[in-house]
C-alpha cells in the first residue's frame, strides 16, 4: 500500500492546530509547510520554537522553503520535527545541512522543484561524503513551490523515472497536484509516498480522501 501524508499550510499556529487535530485519527504523518517570503513569495507560519507547544501524536515532518537553511536548522532541529525537508536550490550548503540533521538522530530529505534536472545531482551524489544514499528520502515537486491548489507538472514524472532506476533504494516523495487520477502516474513512475492537501482538505470528507489515494 502506498503511503499517504496529509500536507498542511498554515497561517498561524492556531490554524497549524486546528489542522492536524483534523488529521489525526486518519494518518500517522503530516507535513508542515514552512514558507519564509525568500525562497519562495508566500510566508506562512514558521515559528520552530511554537512547534514545542504542539500536542499531537503524528510524526512531524517539516518541509523547509527557506533560503539558506544552514542558519535555520539548528532550531528546527530542536523543534520536534522528526524529519526535516530542505531544498537543494536554497543553498550551497547541502552537505552540512544533511549533517547536522542525521548527527541530531533524525530523517532528513532533498526536495526538488519541477525545473531542477537530476544531472545537476551529480556533483553532490558523487563528490561529498554525505550523499543522495544518506538522505531518507528525495521530495520531487510537481508544482512550483510556494502555494497549494497547483496543477500538476507531468513533466516531472520522467525525472522520478531516471532517479528510481539511478537510486533504487531511496524513497521518493512526490508532492504538488497530487489527486486520485495524478497519484497513480506517480505511482506508476516509481514513488513510495504521496503528499497531499487540497485534495485531502478539499474532498470534504478526510479519510475518505485518504484512504482513496492509499488504496491506488
Amino acid at each position: 500500500m502506498i503511503e499517504v501524508i496529509p500536507t498542511i499550510i498554515a497561517k498561524d499556529f492556531q490554524e497549524l492546530q486546528e489542522k492536524i487535530k483534523k488529521i489525526e485519527p486518519y494518518s500517522e504523518w503530516v507535513q508542515l509547510d514552512i514558507m519564509d517570503g525568500r525562497f519562495v513569495e508566500n510566508t506562512t507560519w514558521n515559528n520552530p520554537e511554537e512547534l514545542k507547544n504542539l500536542k499531537t501524536n503524528l510524526n512531524i515532518e517539516t518541509h523547509l522553503m527557506i533560503q539558506n537553511p544552514e542558519e535555520k536548522i539548528d532550531d528546527w532541529i530542536k523543534s520536534g520535527a522528526k524529519r526535516i525537508i530542505f531544498h537543494y536550490e536554497a543553498t550551497e550548503n547541502r552537505e552540512e545541512v544533511i549533517k547536522k540533521i542525521k548527527e541530531a538522530g533524525l530523517e532528513v530529505g532533498l526536495a526538488i522543484n519541477p525545473e531542477t534536472p537530476i544531472d545537476g545531482l551529480a556533483p553532490f551524489i558523487q563528490n561529498t561524503r554525505y550523499k543522495i544514499q544518506d538522505t531518507n528520502l528525495v521530495l520531487f515537486l510537481t508544482v512550483r513551490p510556494g502555494r497549494g491548489g497547483q496543477k500538476f507538472i507531468e513533466g516531472v514524472l520522467p525525472k522520478i523515472r531516471d532517479f528510481r532506476r539511478a537510486s533504487p533504494d531511496v524513497k521518493i516523495e512526490v508532492d504538488g497536484g497530487i489527486n486520485p487520477e495524478t497519484a497513480k502516474k506517480a505511482i506508476e513512475a516509481g514513488v513510495d509516498i504521496l503528499i497531499s492537501g487540497s485534495y485531502i482538505f478539499g474532498k470534504g470528507d478526510i479519510h475518505q480522501a485518504i484512504e482513496e489515494l492509499k488504496n491506488l
